[in-house]
């Protein structure tokens, strides 16, 4: 299967039309439809996969399984650990500035402190 087909039908299977996953993606909203004629640079496809939450393997039909990462194969994300993390921290295509960045922070631990104590 083609690059564009498993990006369709990737889309589709997420509600959303090529446009819609572009926009998302922040790249141009008709830039996907071109991947018929030309291949996309590896940052854009990643975008894409972030935004459909599959890995750019899937997309490239190198394997059949959707979320083969790295993240997806641990038992459990350390959220805290995931703050640093660029990709995980994004919201419908948009970085999350610093300072939410700081009060997600604290929140996390927030409500490590209380499991914490409740397990005690």
């Amino acid at each position: 299967m083609a690059l564009i087909d498993r990006v369709k039908e990737t889309a589709k299977k997420s509600g959303y039309s090529l446009t819609e996953v572009a926009i998302k993606a922040g790249i141009g909203e008709k830039s996907i439809y071109a991947w018929t004629t030309r291949e996309p640079t590896v940052a854009t496809l990643q975008k894409v996969a972030d935004v459909l939450h599959v890995s750019t393997d899937y997309l490239l039909g190198r394997t059949d399984e959707m979320n083969a990462t790295s993240v997806s194969k641990k038992s459990h994300i350390d959220l805290k650990d995931a703050l640093d993390d660029e990709i995980m921290l994004a919201f419908d295509g948009h970085d999350i500035p610093d300072e939410d960045k700081v009060k997600i922070r604290e929140y996390i631990e927030l409500l490590d402190m209380k499991r914490r104590s409740e397990h005690e």
